[in-house]
Order: structure tokens, then sequence, then C-alpha cells
């Protein structure tokens, strides 16, 4: 604990000395959207929002965005505060916004094109002088058919004065095109009502009220705290705390007893799918705060824990001189936690990963996920294609950032390396994931025993199809078990997974009322056996 005082005492310093040397940068328009905020003279808290203006400059894809154009895409009200942790030091800050009406209550509402809402965040890379590592992976992670936060690149004038390169992004929230889980109510409190939707976050309580529970478990020299995100703290009810704190003490007691398989194992609490994928998104970026900070679970009604959504890769790819974070092998799940000066780290990997590595079938899973997404969606060739467009976009603003924030070639905590300029920033991350995608083939190779147990039930059938939204599914009238079903899309993203209670070898079930049109895959499992995979097609 005590490297962390010493931590902000080190960027309070740099902060201060450092911004008298920032200069103003003329700044007239932009290939980017503009956001220009006024707040009036008032100076902006981390806690309260003030109430200031705020106007979007954006007159659609290449065309010029000039701060003296029409503000066409929002002009209002918003409420504002600084954001972050230790962020919160440097002198590039980083905000949350609420847009309000005119009467100052919140309002949803559409910015450059990102489905209505009224919780926004404006991400100031500072550390990252790449600018890319958060988006960069919110661009991949939504490739595996994930809800990812939506983000739009943006150039910031604050007051006049102009303040760089800024990402405006979504905030992580239980929404229909966000975290799409049922809203609980304060009389949600018993049987099925009770069992959803819930949002858990793990992380620093900086920024939230950090009302939550610990483990029941170390993990070294520390528990995790679960922290209550959805419902908000401040409108959870009691019965809502025990029943969501009860799900995952049993969670964690299936794992810590290493209950792999059978009554009582772990799967009948967590969806395995998704801990995979997130699991594969911080090792591939070797995330410093992965598993231990800026992570949440989220819980539908009626349904399994997932884990997601991913959040805060500023530190990932080779950003942190802690940890081992430079360098391109080791699996992060596995750092013991050790402080940058040798002291233990409060906050803790939850002890639960290593228990899902330590089943032979999660493994197994995890090694085939792998190799299939190496073929697509993460094949080097699309990586670096993602990388390229990104700094393709900001060739111009980026000169203009670093104008005003002359970092490049200074270190900046916690950087692991120091380029002097921005292509060289870029070129050392992309070199280093290079390596970390050898170091992951060579640790996740392709499982030849993949498919050993897959079958399907003799006269197995799936009805009606195509279908509108209630399915039935027909297997060998001799099977009696707990299975599970899932719906993928066609290019084999998990969309949807549920318990299934098969009698006689029918049961029913509803799909997600997300679901568009088309095609998609429906697959029927019980422990590690595939019972049936039929391609169906859903109409309206």
């Amino acid at each position: 604990m005590s490297s962390f005082p010493k931590l902000f005492i080190l960027i309070a310093l740099f902060s201060l000395l450092s911004e008298k040397t920032f200069s103003q940068v003329s700044f007239s328009s932009s290939n980017l959207p503009v956001i220009v905020i006024n707040t009036n003279g008032q100076y902006i808290y981390d806690d309260p929002k003030i109430i200031a203006t705020m106007g979007i400059i954006w007159n659609g894809p290449g065309q010029r965005n000039s701060v003296n154009d029409p503000k066409n895409n929002f002009n209002g009200k918003i409420g504002i505060e600084t954001r972050g942790s230790s962020s919160q030091m440097f002198p590039k800050k980083s905000y949350g916004i609420e847009t309000r009406s005119d009467d100052w209550q919140d309002v949803d509402v559409s910015l450059l094109g990102m489905p209505a809402e009224s919780d926004w965040i404006l991400y100031a890379p500072y550390s990252d002088k790449t600018l890319i590592r958060n988006v960069l992976t919110f661009t991949l992670d939504g490739s595996l058919g994930h809800y990812s936060p939506r983000c739009r690149y943006v150039e910031l004038v604050l007051n006049g004065s102009y303040q760089g390169v800024y990402v405006l992004m979504e905030k992580i929230k239980r929404n229909k095109n966000r975290v799409d889980i049922a809203k609980l109510t304060t009389t949600d409190n018993s049987g099925e009502d009770v069992t959803g939707g819930y949002i858990i976050k793990i992380d620093k309580t900086t920024g939230s009220g950090g009302d939550g529970w610990s483990s029941d478990y170390y993990n070294f020299s520390g528990k995790t705290y679960y922290q209550y995100d959805y419902p908000k703290q401040e409108v959870i009810t009691s019965a809502q705390k025990t029943y969501i704190q009860s799900y995952v003490r049993n969670m964690e007691k299936s794992l810590f007893q290493e209950k792999f398989s059978g009554t009582g194992s772990y799967h009948e609490f967590l969806n395995d799918t998704s801990f995979i994928d997130f699991m594969i998104i911080n090792e591939l970026s070797k995330n410093v705060d992965g598993y231990r900070l800026s992570s949440y679970l989220y819980k539908g009604k009626n349904e399994v824990m997932n884990c997601g959504p991913i959040w805060d890769f500023n530190l990932g790819y080779g950003n942190a001189d802690y940890y081992n974070g430079g360098y391109t092998n080791g699996f992060q799940y596995q750092a013991n936690l050790q402080g940058w000066d040798g002291q233990y780290d409060y906050w803790q990997t939850p002890f639960w990963w290593r228990k899902l590595m330590e089943d032979t079938a999660f493994v197994k899973k995890l090694k085939r996920r792998w190799t299939a997404l190496r073929e697509k969606e993460l094949s080097n060739e699309r990586i670096s294609f993602v990388a390229d467009s990104l700094t393709s976009l900001l060739s111009e603003s980026q000169v203009r950032n670093f104008q005003k924030w002359p970092v490049l070639g200074q270190y900046v905590w916690p950087n692991f390396y120091v380029g002097y300029s921005y292509s060289s920033e870029v070129s050392w991350m992309k070199i280093w994931i290079n390596g970390r995608l050898i170091f992951l083939d060579q640790m996740w190779p392709s499982d030849p025993t993949a498919n050993e147990n897959r079958f399907v039930a003799g006269n197995a059938k799936i009805y009606p199809n195509p279908f509108t939204d209630r399915i039935s599914v027909l297997l060998d009238e001799n099977v009696t078990a707990n299975g599970t079903v899932e719906i993928y899309s066609i290019r084999g993203n998990l969309l949807q997974k549920q318990n299934a209670e098969i009698v006689n070898g029918e049961f029913q079930f509803s799909a997600k009322n997300t679901l568009i049109p088309g095609s998609y895959i429906i697959q029927v499992s019980s422990g590690n056996q595939i019972l049936l995979r039929q391609k169906v097609l859903k109409i309206h």
C-alpha cells in the first residue's frame, strides 16, 4: 500500500511542474468531430458535476469541422465532472458528462451516431502516447460478438482553450443498447424478479460510493472487493444485496472447491464462454489492470453470471513498467501481484481465474476459441489493419495533441517504453503485439481432441424453423438432464446462453427480442457433451 501515496505525490508534482510549460495551440478545424465545452468560469470538480454547455460539430465523413461551424450534432446543457483514479493527477483530464434538458434533467441523446443515452465519457489518452490502446481493444473485442463501449475520436475545446485528442465513449450502463439485462426495481425482491439484472464492478472505489462486499477467499495479500454498479448503492435493496452476494459467494465456493463438473459445479453459476473471451482480450493486451481493476460482471434475470464488458486498456500492450507489463511473455492472471517497489498490492486478481485455468475442459475450450479467433478476428493482419486505420485517422490531430501536451520523449508514469516520436510509439507497440501473439500461439495451441465429446442425439430437431421467438427442441426421448442452450451468430459469436431442463428429450425456450431476422446456430449441451447443433432462421 505504501507505494500508492508515493505514486500520487510523484504524479501531482509532475502535473504542477509541467502545466506551466503547456502552451496554447492555434486550432481552427479538424477532420475529427469538434467538441466545444463552456463552464462559464466554473472549475470542474471530481464530484459533484457542474452545469455547463456543450456543442458538437460534425459535418460528416470526409468533411472538415471548424470551431466556427454550427453545433449541428448536439448543442445543449451538460453536467460535467473529472473522472479516473491515478489519471486525475495528469494535467490532461478525463471527464464524465451527462446530457441535460433545458430544465436540467438527464435526457437521452444520440451523439456522433451512437445510440441515445445520457451518460458519456470524454477519455483523455495521456500516458498512452499511441492514443489508440483503448479504441483498438474495444474494436477487437466488439468483433467477438460482445457489447464493447462504442467510441469516437474528437478534438476538444474547453473554455476557449484547445485540449487535444479525446475519445467520446459510452459509459458502461444497463441499457438495451449497452449492457442488455433486465431492469431491476426496488419492488423486485423475491422469486424470479430478484434474480436480475445486476452489474458488479471490481475496481478502486474512486469515483463511486464504493458500497459492496469482500470475497470469502484470499488471493495472496488481499480479498477481491465487489462493488454494486447496477442497481446503484443508493437504490439497491437489502434483499437484492443478499441475493447477489449469495450468488457470487456460491460461484466462488464452487470454484474454490474445484467443482468442475456435475451437480453444484461452477457451470451452474457462470457463462464460461464470456469468461474465456474476457481472458483472451486481457491476455492479448497483457493488461496490468486486467482482472483486478476496471473489471465488470453482469447477470441477467434467470441467467448465469457473465464477465465483461471490458474496460480500460491504456496500460496494456507493453505500456507499464511494473508487473512485467513491458515484456511479451508471461500470463497476467498468474502475476504474483507485487507492487513496483516490491510491496504487495491491495488490489488482487480474483483467485477464481487460476481455478478456471486448472479445469482441463475450460482450458480446452479456451484453446479452441483462441485458435478460431486467430483465423480472422484476432489475426495479425486484422490487428495491424485496425491499428493502422486508427493512427491514419489521427495523423493530423496527433500533431496538435502533442503540441499541447509535449510528452513525446518524456517518461509519463508508468511508461515502459519512451519513444521520441509518434511513429516510434506506434511502431514499438505493433512490434510488441506481434511478440505477444507469438507467445500466446505457443501457449494456447490448437487442441486436436477438441471434438472428442461431440455427438448428435438420434432424431434431434429444432422447431419451428424458421422461428419468431419461441423455440422447441426435441431430442431422443431417453434424454433427461440439466443442459445448456446457446445461440450463436453464423460467424460463431455467442449471443444468448441459458440453462435448459431437458425432460424426456424435450424443452422450450425464448430467443432474446434483440435477435434480428437472419440465420443463427443453436447448440444444446449437457456437461461436456453437445447434444444438438443446428442452423435456424429467425423471421419477424
